[in-house]
Order: structure tokens, then sequence, then C-alpha cells
């Protein structure tokens, strides 16, 4: 139960992370948002990102091992990548419809898949 609790957290961090780093560029077609400067739109980054840390902390804490959890270090990295590509690849496609998902694009993704088999394997 503790290795779904620890993704399941770990996806919810990385929607918060990608919002915090990527959803400004879509912000500024908000009416209200349209004006915000630099630092307005780092601070806002900033406070979305206080959420990415209040379910990253708590998944890599129930997930690792020296912790009780089934994840050693090496394995809640690749679960983080793995799921903040995948996190990545729906917003982008949600919210950029000018950014196309190319061959070169999920050939990468790919290996980045095949790392997950190569760091669990014993």
């Amino acid at each position: 139960m503790k290795s779904y609790i620890t993704i399941g957290l770990l996806i919810l961090s990385n929607l918060f992370m990608t919002l915090a780093w990527y959803g400004h560029l879509k912000f500024k077609e908000l009416k209200w948002f349209e004006n915000a400067g630099l630092i307005t739109v780092v601070l806002i980054s900033w406070a979305l990102a206080l959420f990415e840390y209040c379910f990253q902390v708590p998944a890599n804490r129930i997930g690792y091992e020296g912790n009780g959890g089934p994840f050693t270090l090496m394995q809640l990295k690749v679960i983080q990548e793995v799921a903040t590509l995948v996190v990545f690849v729906v917003f982008s496609s949600l919210f950029f419809k000018n950014e196309t998902l190319k061959w070169n694009h999920v050939i990468g993704f790919v290996f980045l898949v095949l790392s997950v088999y190569f760091i669990f394997k014993k």
C-alpha cells in the first residue's frame, strides 16, 4: 500500500510542479494576469511550488526504505522523473496545442521508462 501512496503523492506533487514551472506561460491569456510582471509570476509560481513540496516530502518519507517504505533512494528518484514526464506530456498536450509530440520525443521517453526497468532490476 505504501508504494501506491508514494506514487500517488509523487503524481500530485508533479501536478503542482508543472503548474509552477510552466503554467504561468498560459496564465498571461487570463484577463486578470495579462499585466503581471516577472516578480508577480515568480511569487505565484513559488506559492504553487509550496504545494509541490507538501506532497513530495511525504511521498519520499513514506516511500523510502530507510523509513520502512518499499523504495530505495534511486528508485524514488526514477519514479519521480517518470511521474514528471507523464504529467508534463499530459499538461502540454492539453494546454499547449501548438507543441507537438514528435517521434524523437517518444523515443527519448521510452528510454526514460526503460531506466525504470533497469533501476528496479535486482
